[in-house]
């Protein structure tokens, strides 16, 4: 660590020096020497003695020196240090300054430990106080004087000092889903299509307004541990606990009919008011639109309100090709009973659009 120059301040009075203002690297040291320490202890509290600015990392900085401590009920019959950067140092627009900073007695600077300092244009040790009484019969005091090192190390304005911390990935997902798996803590238990499934009650209810007034309100799974779920296959029942606990679909490939699954549930979400489930669905079963699912997707959207899907079903069924194949299957026919509004929908959609009169 370079010198950065000395500073003498003798019986309260910085005293002039011939030489010219001492410059480091990015990392130096200053002296403060103090002179006649008896002759400060009639200062007021608050009185504060500045030594010469000295430069390091390109930057001119100033020690404070409190005889009698800062003006505040904290430092009184201390002697206090600060630093901060000259007072004309920097521009009212200029990045802030981080900096590594340390003042020891030259006596101890083997036992020097680092303090991160920070702010904005001026840092200021707060910490650094001495008990004048302490220091009365201190080894650091020598006929009447004594040295203070600071050590200043300045961080470059590109220097990123978390690079060397990795932070993990949040693995909520993964603790929860196994939770679900272990069964551990569990307080409740579905009966769904022949399987039974344990559950928490707290998790459920957390992401579920479904579940929460059914597990904790004063219907009768309230006070059940065993809850009968009718109306629903077991594989969905399992795929929406895994969305409830992980906050995903399965994995593609873990059932033989996707699509279908998508479609019960969506059904499910939409039944245990599982918004962003459905917009899953939602989203999953227009990779899965085809001749021979367009229709029952199409029902399915309008049943439950998903205009997106739905949106997405008329835009498949605009292409003319597209459009043939559906009308010749049995679903075609189906979706003519039961919705004739959609069809409608579904023919204004293929029609052109009309021409504005000139």
């Amino acid at each position: 660590m370079s010198f950065a120059g000395v500073s003498v301040i003798a019986n309260g009075n910085l005293l002039k020096s011939s030489t010219s203002p001492a410059t480091a690297g990015a990392s130096g040291y200053h002296l403060l020497v103090v002179e006649g320490h008896s002759q400060t202890s009639n200062m007021p509290q608050g009185k504060v003695l500045v030594s010469r600015y000295f430069t390091v990392g390109g930057h001119r900085w100033l020690i404070f020196y409190y005889p009698n401590g800062k003006d505040n009920l904290h430092n009184t019959g201390f002697i206090s240090l600060g630093l901060s950067l000259h007072t004309e140092e920097e521009p009212a627009a200029a990045e802030p300054v981080k900096a590594l900073a340390d003042f020891t007695f030259v006596d101890d600077t083997d036992k020097q430990m680092p303090e991160c300092m920070h702010g904005d244009k001026i840092f200021e040790f707060t910490g650094n106080t001495v008990r004048r009484q302490d220091m009365e019969i201190s080894k650091h005091l020598k006929d009447d004087s004594f040295t203070i090192r600071c050590d200043v190390m300045v961080l470059s304005q590109t220097c990123n000092t978390s690079a060397f911390i990795i932070v993990p990935p949040c693995d909520m997902q993964r603790n929860f889903t196994d939770l679900l798996l272990s069964g551990n803590g569990s307080d409740v238990a579905f009966q769904v299509g022949g399987e039974t499934f344990a559950a928490h009650r707290c998790i459920l209810a957390a992401r579920s307004a479904v579940f929460r007034a059914a597990l904790f309100g004063t219907m009768y799974e309230g006070t059940s541990k065993v809850v009968q779920v009718d109306d629903m296959d077991a594989a969905v029942f399992k795929a929406m606990l895994g969305f409830i606990y992980g906050g995903s679909l399965p994995t593609p490939g873990t059932y033989e009919n996707e699509g279908v699954l998508l479609q019960h549930l969506l059904i499910a979400a939409d039944r245990y008011d599982l918004p962003r489930l459905r917009a899953m669905c939602e989203k999953k079963l227009c990779e899965h639109l085809d001749m021979s699912t367009a229709t029952t997707i199409l029902m399915l959207a309008e049943q439950h309100g998903c205009n997106g899907l739905k949106k997405a079903c008329c835009e498949f069924l605009q292409y003319p090709d597209n459009l043939r194949a559906v009308v010749a299957t049995d679903g075609f026919d189906h979706l003519c009973r039961s919705c004739p509004s959609l069809m409608k929908d579904m023919i204004l959609g293929v029609l052109p659009a009309k021409r504005k009169r000139e």
